[in-house]
């Protein structure tokens, strides 16, 4: 019986051999150790970053274009490799195959439109004649790199919320280092390894392995200047301690409402958040979490929302029909099926009723809940949604707003005052109007209020946050 393998960091232009691992890759669809992953540790996250500071140096002064052909480059080689990266996600992380094959090509279209972004990407002219003492100088602001940025990145989507983090990285001038979830491990070195092969510079993009220590180490190091993390708010919370002084960027953790108004089309909204709170297992930020529905709609809407779940295919992740397949471990279906109970014993029950196999859970609904219930306070994570009944439009704002988190947010109407005064008091960074929450589209503003993060992706926002503005004035 041969030997497993050992996933460890991503320096020097190659996999750096570990003498030992921390854990398990394990399988979730049928449990199988597929390897073992190093922790990186201190010292190995000084190794990724001072190899990180050194490419920085070398490369600082490339060109616009030079940058423009290195996103192109990469984004070639991944649509090339679609069916490999899709794989490993399918395999590590439970994802189902077609909506694992959709994120790969989603990380092709976000460096595509990346490049696009930064073609177009400028500084600005300021009047500093405005005051008598101005008068007399000309000043203008440029983007600049902060140098070596950190990514630290989810289990659930190993390609798109990797992309995010590296292409706008690059497009602005800095080196990055990333710190992918265990799960999302081997697909962060395989995405690493192309784009060097696709001629990126050595080091530019380099990947440390591990789970907490080597986050915080990575987060902690002197020479990372900008820390942009994606995960749950209690770990963004330790790794902003550990940043100290520096650019901090986070989305962090949500609990999305859905809100569907008396003069909603009830059938559309319940298929659209099925999908939403269901598929790949729930395990999406943005997932539908509570629904909120207006009372005269309740009944219609259930019948609806129960029809549109149990008609998700549910099982084996490798089959291009799945909608939900096993969730990224037996632990966090556990924890699901928990969170479940404590709403049971609080009075809520059962609309459908969820059922667990390992690490499969299927889609389950709840009503009667209570805000004492911690499925009411707090994220999820799984394919399980509420759905609760309001009478006026003051109470569904209330009660979607109390949450401590307010990431994306969604409200079914095709009352146009309606959509004004969500627009104005739902406390989310971003509201979709007719769409579900898990709807989301990259050219935008993507971030949280609240408890939910700090700063925004989105292709030029992303560019933009991983820059830091300089000015200069000339006196002439």
């Amino acid at each position: 019986m041969s030997a497993l393998p050992v996933f460890s960091a991503f320096v020097n232009g190659k996999s750096i051999e570990a003498a030992d691992a921390a854990f398990d890759l394990v399988n979730p669809q049928d449990g199988r150790v597929i390897g073992r992953i190093s922790e990186s540790g201190k010292a190995g996250v000084d190794l990724a970053v001072k190899a990180a500071a050194a490419a920085f140096a070398a490369n600082r002064k490339q060109p616009t274009h030079q940058r423009l052909a290195w996103l192109k480059a990469a984004a070639g080689t991944l649509a090339d490799h679609q069916k490999e990266i899709a794989a490993l996600i399918c395999e590590d992380v439970g994802k189902p195959i077609r909506i694992a094959t959709g994120e790969v090509k989603r990380g092709v279209d976000f460096l595509e439109a990346t490049a696009a972004a930064l073609s177009q990407l400028g500084g600005e002219t300021l009047p500093l004649d405005v005051t008598a003492p101005g008068t007399g100088h000309i000043g203008y602001v440029r983007h600049m790199p902060y140098g070596v940025v950190a990514g630290i990145t989810p289990f659930n989507a190993p390609v798109n919320l990797l992309i995010q983090k590296v292409a706008p990285a690059i497009a602005a001038g800095n080196a990055i280092v990333v710190k992918p979830a265990p799960a999302a491990t081997r697909t962060a070195l395989r995405i690493a390894e192309l784009f060097q092969a696709a001629g990126w510079p050595k080091d530019l993009f380099t990947v440390v392995t591990g789970d907490r220590e080597s986050a915080l180490a990575l987060a902690a190091h002197d020479e990372v200047r900008a820390v942009s993390f994606t995960g749950g708010t209690v770990g963004g919370e330790a790794l902003a301690r550990a940043a100290g002084a520096k650019k901090f960027l986070s989305e962090l953790g949500s609990n999305a409402a859905n809100i569907v108004l008396a003069d909603a089309d009830v059938a559309t909204a319940a298929k659209k958040i099925a999908a939403a709170a269901f598929e790949a297992s729930g395990q999406q930020c943005i997932s539908a979490q509570r629904i909120l529905v207006a009372r005269g709609s309740l009944d219609a809407f259930l019948d609806h929302f129960v029809t549109a779940a149990k008609a998700l295919n549910v099982g084996d992740a490798n089959d291009p029909k799945t909608d939900v397949g096993p969730m990224v471990t037996k632990a966090a279906a556990e924890r699901v099926m928990g969170m479940c109970a404590d709403a049971l014993t609080k009075g809520a029950r059962y609309a459908l009723e969820p059922r667990r196999t390992e690490a499969l859970v299927t889609p389950g609904i709840l009503v009667d809940i209570t805000p004492q219930a911690r499925l009411w306070q707090e994220e999820v994570f799984g394919p399980v949604a509420l759905v609760v009944p309001f009478d006026t439009v003051d109470d569904a704002l209330r009660m979607a707003n109390d949450s401590p988190f307010g990431l994306q947010g969604a409200v079914f109407t095709c009352d146009l005052a309606a959509v004004l005064r969500f627009a104005d008091d739902f406390d989310v960074g971003a509201l979709w109007v007719n769409e579900a929450t898990r709807f989301r589209l990259d050219g935008y503003p993507f971030g949280g209020m609240k408890r939910s993060g700090v700063g925004r992706e989105g292709v030029r926002y992303a560019i933009e946050e991983m820059s830091q503005l300089k000015f200069i004035g000339i006196t002439v």
